[in-house]
């Protein structure tokens, strides 16, 4: 069947946030494909996720090469989706990529070399089906090779046309004020700096978040429900089949501790009072901050998807409520 895009999509409650000084504004929510979108998923509900993101304002779509299982895989069926559903609305789409985690063999297939960006570019575009990403990452800061390299091969993929604005993810502090002064200085000023950030993980407190303020570039946050842990899934333990019960991933037994679920369930009785679920709590938390553009969001389904929307129905924070997260994250 066709789609055709909802025509209330831009009025129907999403709330745009300019990438610091730049031109481009991002809805507040944003579709990651990190996790559900790979061969091994569900490829109709991610069909069905992606056109209901749209149909409510989420015009971001965040990949990066290595997103699947197996990687790769989440830049493939996202070109499908796109094909078949998206092609007409590509002028309404902030679409992004990334490169520098592991994706083929030998030396030259991870970390920021030039040619190793330059080839994954080059790989994703034709994974997609696209002609340029309106965004490309340098996905981790590579200690091995000058950030010099990294950085001018951004600037070359900007100048070549495959992409038309530079990010970092996951870069220190210090390397990412580097990064910043060697873009602008090259004409290729940094959008976006992404990084991982909820109440329970706070490394970019202050120093990521001034410096990017300070440069005049956006930050996105990933993983602001850390894993799962900032919602009601672990207040009564480890359920089967949750992320911490597999014995791979990204959220061990090890850290589902006694102390954290102290915490997540006072955090999740200040949410009651606020009439939200943890979840949609934690996400305006770290909304909050006007020094951060957008979260990252990872669905399995579109009523999660929906679930996280609404969210953006209760933004605002008394001094009150923020002094009592506070001290429950302090305890």
């Amino acid at each position: 069947m066709d789609y055709t895009a909802a025509a209330d999509r831009y009025t129907n409650g999403m709330k745009y946030n300019r990438c610091g000084r730049s031109g481009i504004i991002l809805p507040a929510l944003s579709l990651g494909l990190w996790h559900n979108f790979g061969d091994i998923d569900n490829q109709e509900e991610a069909e069905k996720m992606i056109l209901y993101a749209f149909d409510h304002g989420i015009t971001h779509i965040d990949i990066a090469n290595n997103y699947g299982p197996p990687p790769g895989s989440a830049e493939s069926n996202f070109g499908k989706i796109f094909k078949k559903q998206l092609q007409g609305y590509r002028d309404e789409l902030i679409i992004s990529s990334k490169a520098g985690y592991l994706m083929w063999p030998g030396p030259y297939g991870e970390w920021g070399s030039r040619k190793y960006l330059h080839a994954s570019i080059d790989q994703s575009l034709k994974r997609t089906g696209l002609e340029y990403f309106d965004v490309f990452y340098s996905h981790r800061y590579d200690p091995n090779t000058p950030l010099e390299e990294t950085m001018q091969a951004l600037v070359d993929i900007v100048k070549q046309g495959k992409a038309l604005y530079t990010a970092i993810s996951n870069y220190p502090a210090d390397k990412a004020a580097e990064a910043y002064k060697y873009l602008s200085a090259h004409n290729t000023p940094c959008l976006l700096h992404q990084c991982k950030y909820s109440m329970l993980v706070r490394d970019v407190e202050p120093e990521v978040l001034e410096v990017g303020k300070q440069h005049g570039v956006g930050l996105i946050a990933f993983s602001s429900l850390a894993q799962g842990l900032l919602t009601n899934k672990y207040l009564h333990g480890i359920p089967e089949n949750s992320r911490a019960a597999k014995p791979s991933g990204f959220l061990q037994k090890e850290q589902v501790t006694p102390q954290v679920i102290a915490k997540v369930s006072k955090l999740n009785e200040v949410a009651a009072r606020r009439g939200q679920t943890l979840a949609e709590m934690a996400l305006v938390w770290v909304l909050k901050d006007p020094r951060v553009t957008s979260l990252i969001v990872g669905t399995s389904s579109v009523q999660q998807l929906k679930d996280n929307l609404n969210a953006l129905q209760n933004p605002d924070f008394t001094a009150e409520e923020l002094n009592e997260i506070e001290t429950i994250l302090r305890s």
